[in-house]
């Protein structure tokens, strides 16, 4: 019996390997049949015809990608957010759209003098005051009004003189006998006499009613050269002058400057002539127009600011110097393409804005902004009017896009 089995299994190893043997070697032919039609294959050699044509078959060659056709334009990359979840973030949109663009400066200015309406009283002559007619600092003027009256000696001298010069010459007019030359003489010496006069500031007023007179006046007076406040007074009745010693300072406040101070970065937009407007604390609902006149041709190193002077009317006197008030100054930058300031997220190097693209899909978006003003930012680069952008809840939307790792595509 033992027997009988041992042959069964024998045969039945005996038949599993030549049947495995058998396709081996099938494989084996089939293979070397394959390789030896591809070595006995000869390659295709066409010759190169005349004047460079081709005399076989042309043969296309696939072109790459990127290298001929040009590269493939790279998808935009978005991030999803449902309308309820947007809803729950109070996610809002803004339209980016053309509209007037204007910038508002504020800054604080100081009032200060119109150096153009200051003046100085003085003499050019030595004398006394014996009369004063000023008696308190900030007293109100008029020009031509008298300050003072003054008594020189050597004033006094040189009127005695030119009335004398003066008789002399009205006597001796009816009176052939003397030449021509001489009479000349005479008058040259008279204008002489009455030039000085002038030049000490003698008006022609008083030269003739010292001609009138024909005595010389004890005292002369000073008038007022402008209309305004006496802003000093260094007179004094009795005082001695001597020549060029400042007597009184006047001030017409009529106009009055404003010194506002403005930041380097906002300097391109102030323009000469430029109008503005001022409002002081106590004045509430009260403004004064201003009007650009200078720019200083220099900066603060303390606070990097440059001061620009504006001329504002003051016929009420209700301002003065060294008052502070409020300058606001609105300029028209014309129409541009504009959105929420809000809606710009500033990441250091760049300016994000995400764009709504349907169906809950925002894409980041890198764009460059231009000038800001009343809450709106200029856009100089990135979108088109009609995209809307969002505007509230953008930082929770950013988060959002960094958790998934979508950035905005890099611009070159």
């Amino acid at each position: 019996m033992n027997r009988v089995v041992t042959a069964v299994l024998f045969a039945a190893l005996t038949a599993t390997f030549l049947f495995y043997r058998g396709n081996a070697q099938r494989g084996n032919a089939q293979r070397g049949n394959n390789q030896s039609s591809e070595i006995l294959t000869p390659p295709l050699v066409y010759a190169q015809g005349h004047a460079g044509h081709e005399a076989g078959p042309k043969v296309e060659r696939p072109e790459k990608k990127g290298a001929a056709s040009g590269e493939t334009k790279q998808e935009a990359p978005s991030v999803e957010i449902p309308l309820d979840r947007q809803q729950f973030l109070g996610v809002k949109l803004a339209e980016a759209t053309m509209q007037p663009f204007h910038k508002v400066i504020r800054t604080v200015g100081r009032i200060e003098y119109d150096e153009r309406g200051l003046a100085t009283v003085n003499t050019k002559y030595e004398g006394w005051i014996e009369k004063l007619y000023l008696d308190y600092t900030g007293m109100y003027v008029k020009k031509g009004d008298v300050l003072a009256e003054i008594y020189s000696p050597e004033l006094f001298a040189t009127q005695q003189e030119y009335i004398n010069l003066l008789r002399w010459v009205r006597s001796r007019k009816a009176d052939t006998s003397w030449g021509q030359n001489v009479f000349k003489d005479t008058e040259s010496l008279l204008e002489a006499a009455k030039s000085r006069l002038k030049l000490w500031d003698i008006t022609d007023d008083q030269i003739k009613e010292i001609e009138a007179s024909g005595k010389p006046l004890r005292t002369l007076k000073i008038y007022s050269p402008v209309s305004g406040y006496v802003v000093q007074k260094m007179a004094i009745l009795g005082m001695r002058v001597m020549p060029g010693e400042k007597l009184f300072d006047l001030a017409d406040l009529s106009n009055v400057w404003v010194i506002a101070d403005i930041y380097e970065y906002e300097l391109p937009f102030i323009k000469l002539g430029m109008k503005a407007e001022m409002a002081l604390s106590y004045l509430p609902g009260k403004n004064f127009n201003a009007r650009a006149e200078y720019i200083y041709p220099y900066l603060s190193n303390e606070t990097r600011t440059a001061k620009v002077r504006f001329t504002v009317l003051n016929q009420t006197g209700e301002l003065k110097p060294q008052m502070f008030g409020n300058v606001e100054i609105k300029i028209n930058l014309g129409e541009k393409l504009s959105i929420p300031d809000s809606a710009v997220i500033e990441t250091g190097t760049r300016q994000i804005v995400y764009v709504e693209k349907g169906e809950g899909q925002f894409e980041p978006r890198e764009i460059l902004v231009g000038v800001r003003g009343e809450g709106m930012v200029e856009v100089s680069r990135g979108l088109r009017a009609g995209e809307k952008v969002v505007s509230a809840a953008n930082f929770l939307i950013d988060s959002e896009a960094q958790l998934k790792g979508i950035t905005p595509l890099q611009k070159h």
